[in-house]
């Protein structure tokens, strides 16, 4: 049987906790710094229609998030690379300074090519700070800590999602949405405070070779990722061939550069790391697909109103923190393997939630809360599924591997988001004028469900041979 198959069954002791003083201030600043882009994350989408109505650039709106998505995909593996030829010291000094710096450059834009740039600075920065800290994970906590952390740093996800869009959207209506850019600078201090002399005194590790390359890869990834955010985004405004040539481009240059930057296998999901990768991005689309769909059908089918519509959501990311504190329990001793079948099963059961609730006809009280219940059985997935990837992730990785390996699965993560979310756009676009709006949901939820379903098959490839 594989260390992979079983949790420690060791009895712990005082310093098995992130609280303990060797782990206390480390564990408060990777949770400051998750907390950060967090927060950035949850709030930039309530405070973005204003800033392009000021900026006079409406017609610009989609590359706000595009913008930042593709340059998170080539931040991404620029810091893996960094963080296992130089350690996560530099990369992680470089995240906190091109974030804050994006922050800054956003906050103070005159124009929309300026408001566009800062978002740019803020996607390489923050990319960076998400791989470095993964990285620390794997470096400085004991083995049998990580499922802790990765427990607590999904946990700080909860606050800004709840408080996050609440709080944006008073700072925009009653200052200027100015403010929830500049006003989350100052919060970048406390994760450098604590987690820079943890990080000095990191043992070195031997340097990974035979790399070359891979930043061209990255480029090209990152371009076609963006250009097929796009597309996804824009098709319902605007169809045409225009359209669809940006995303023709933009799948050829992943279809071209994406192997390159993924364990070998991962594409077929071959045993073991490669489809630990691979389904982090199969996780992924399927829970951010339809997940960009469910505030719209509440909306638009269910008559609700766009804040009430937007409480789905926040009880989604509380599934999710459960899930994931549940699969760090000390207690827990359910293999690896299992714990990320049963989160797939839990988003595929989600899933059939929403689905089942995009019907019509069924009685407005049901038709209200019936989406949320699916979606908290989602979260629970996620947070159980994706919190096991990230643990084996590391345990699969040599040190010397880590910075790539955690880089590759940000990469399939934002893969997977990107895919599954343009692939319900065309859907939505294709449908919505076409047949009754409910049948557009039912399509869309169908599509992410059988990729889920998927996720639960290929969940049982994780373990390296078929032993056990």
């Amino acid at each position: 049987m594989s260390v992979s198959e079983t949790q420690p069954t060791s009895k712990p002791d005082a310093s098995d906790s992130l609280w303990s003083p060797a782990y206390a201030a480390l564990s408060v600043g990777i949770v400051s710094l998750i907390s950060l882009v967090a927060f950035e994350a949850m709030a930039v989408g309530t405070a973005m229609p204003r800033a392009v109505a000021d900026l006079d650039g409406l017609a610009f709106y989609a590359w706000g998030f595009s913008g930042f998505m593709t340059a998170s995909m080539f931040g991404t593996v620029l810091a893996g690379e960094a963080c296992d030829r130089f350690g996560p010291l530099a990369p992680f000094l470089a995240g906190i300074a091109l974030f804050t710096g994006g922050l800054v450059v956003a906050g103070v834009a005159p124009t929309m090519p300026v408001f566009i740039a800062g978002r740019v600075i803020q996607g390489l920065g923050g990319a960076a700070a998400i791989v470095t800290a993964y990285v620390i994970v794997g470096r400085a906590y004991d083995p049998r800590l990580r499922p802790r952390a990765f427990a607590v740093m999904s946990a700080a996800w909860v606050l800004p999602s709840i408080l996050g869009p609440a709080i944006a959207g008073v700072l925009t209506e009653t200052w200027t949405w100015r403010l929830v850019f500049l006003g989350l600078v100052p919060f970048a201090i406390a994760p450098l405070l604590l987690v820079l002399p943890r990080l000095r005194a990191l043992p070195a590790v031997e340097p990974a070779e035979g790399r070359s390359g891979r930043k061209l890869r990255a480029a090209a990834t990152a371009v076609g990722v963006g250009l097929l955010q796009y597309a996804g985004q824009e098709v319902g405004e605007e169809p045409g061939q225009r359209l669809l040539t940006l995303a023709a481009v933009g799948a050829l240059l992943m279809a071209v550069s994406l192997p390159g930057l993924l364990p070998a296998g991962t594409l077929r999901f071959a045993r073991g790391l490669p489809t630990v990768v691979g389904l982090r991005g199969i996780f992924a689309g399927a829970f951010f697909g339809a997940q960009a769909f469910l505030p719209l059908m509440l909306v638009e089918q269910v008559g609700m109103s766009v804040t009430t519509a937007g409480l789905a959501l926040t009880v989604g990311s509380l599934g999710w923190s459960t899930g994931s504190w549940w699969q760090g329990r000390p207690a827990t001793r359910t293999p690896r393997h299992r714990l990320i079948v049963a989160g797939a099963t839990f988003v595929a059961v989600g899933l059939v939630i929403v689905l089942v609730s995009a019907q019509p006809g069924l009685p407005a009280s049901l038709a209200a809360w019936l989406p949320s219940a699916g979606w908290v059985f989602a979260g629970l997935g996620m947070g159980l599924g994706l919190s096991s990837l990230s643990v084996l992730l590391l345990e699969y990785s040599p040190p010397q591997d880590q910075g790539a390996n955690v880089a590759a699965g940000q990469v399939s993560d934002s893969l997977g988001n990107v895919l599954l979310v343009a692939t319900g756009g065309v859907i939505f676009a294709s449908l919505h004028e076409a047949v009754e709006g409910w049948d557009v949901y039912r399509v869309i939820y169908a599509v992410m469900l059988a990729v889920a379903c998927a996720g639960i098959v290929l969940a049982r490839r994780v373990r390296p041979s078929t032993a056990g």
